[in-house]
């Protein structure tokens, strides 16, 4: 479900398809939806009682189990709903995190992920029943006087407290290493863009290495480092990183800033966007807007429109000059330090590295062979 008055540039029928994406990656069957025009949600229930009532007689037709809202809705309205509609209520910051959990595999990512969790559904303990088990906790830690509440409170911010000290022993490394890093002279480049745009297929095939790359949303959590050489013999360094999203949780950002500081120490940022997508414009605003909030705004970029392959005429064959002009008369996107890629079929890479090379030399960057292991 879609509140219309948040939607600027995304329309309704756009943000549930976004929507129904997100639950199929975490395993859910969609089977029906549906929008509120409201000017504003609702504060108790976060639907108007009407739209309540309808919701009432779609569980009775359709038999779900679950619903989703694509908003961040308060602990009191999911209580509220809950206690209604008898249905689990889930909304989308807490979908996104369980998508995080999901894809996590690494150390860092775990950790990250864990720690927005907990940051999540600590305002969320109010009216629920939490074991003390689990929360890691045993026998003999809750104080005198103390309500059940109170001690599972507690205990999750020891533990919120605990991750963060073990996020932050990960950053300084990651410190230590962009230190080392620096010495060496070797420019950073790094991959950003809304998720699933193909960067991590343009990593790969940039560096014919073999990261993770699937057609779904968050195939990519841990930063991934690689040590290319330009056409003239220049080395710099390609990190891909997580995908962003419209609405990305906040605390989700909180707890994956180790990992997106890596984007502050970047001379030159590549901006994947998916030209096949309908919402590629507000897609790539999006990109654009959390890229400001993380303070890296400035810090020149090259646009990439990947994925050209899927939206040419089946019967063209690639040309740099007409898939430019072809692109230009329905695109909507800035045309300036912007190459059109096909990262599937290797098209325009070589233009791609030339623009990189040109780039790095504007900002008058050294030039090293000096070779670093990956982290």
């Amino acid at each position: 479900m879609v509140p219309v008055k948040s939607r600027k540039t995304w329309s309704p029928e756009a943000s549930l398809n976004e929507l129904a994406s997100l639950a199929a990656t975490a395993d859910a069957q969609v089977v029906g939806n549906l929008i509120q025009k409201l000017p504003a949600p609702s504060k108790t229930h976060y639907f108007g009682k009407g739209k309540l009532e309808e919701l009432l007689a779609l569980k009775e037709q359709l038999k779900f189990d679950s619903i989703i809202i694509d908003d961040e809705i308060t602990p009191q309205q999911q209580q509220n709903l809950e206690d209604f509609l008898h249905t689990k209520v889930i909304d989308r910051i807490a979908l996104i995190l369980d998508i995080f959990a999901k894809r996590a595999h690494t150390y860092e990512g775990k950790l990250q992920v864990e720690l927005a969790q907990y940051e999540y559904n600590l305002p969320r303990l109010v009216g629920k029943w939490r074991h003390l088990e689990r929360l890691g906790a045993g026998i003999g830690t809750r104080g005198p006087g103390e309500s059940q509440l109170e001690t599972d409170k507690r205990l999750m911010k020891q533990k919120i407290n605990h991750l963060k000290k073990r996020i932050d022993e990960v950053r300084q490394h990651r410190e230590l290493y962009r230190q080392k890093r620096k010495r060496t002279g070797i420019p950073v480049v790094a991959l950003v863009g809304y998720t699933n745009t193909g960067k991590s297929t343009l990593l790969n095939t940039l560096s014919k290495s073999n990261v993770i790359a699937k057609n779904e949303l968050f195939s990519t959590l841990d930063p991934t480092t690689r040590r290319l050489v330009l056409p003239d013999k220049t080395p710099f360094l390609l990190t891909d990183t997580v995908g962003f999203i419209r609405k990305l949780p906040p605390a989700l950002i909180a707890a994956f800033r180790a990992t997106l500081e890596e984007l502050t120490e970047a001379q030159l940022l590549i901006h994947v966007v998916d030209i096949n997508s309908l919402n590629a414009p507000v897609q790539w605003d999006t990109v654009e807007k959390i890229l400001e909030d993380l303070n890296v705004s400035f810090t020149p970029r090259i646009t990439v429109l990947n994925k050209i392959d899927l939206l040419l005429p089946v019967d063209q064959l690639w040309n740099e000059s007409k898939a430019q002009e072809y692109i230009a008369s329905r695109c909507g996107l800035p045309v300036s330090n912007t190459v059109l890629v096909s990262a599937e079929k290797k098209w325009g890479l070589r233009q791609l590295l030339d623009m990189i090379q040109q780039q790095l030399k504007i900002n008058n960057l050294p030039k090293s062979v000096i070779a670093i292991e990956d982290p």
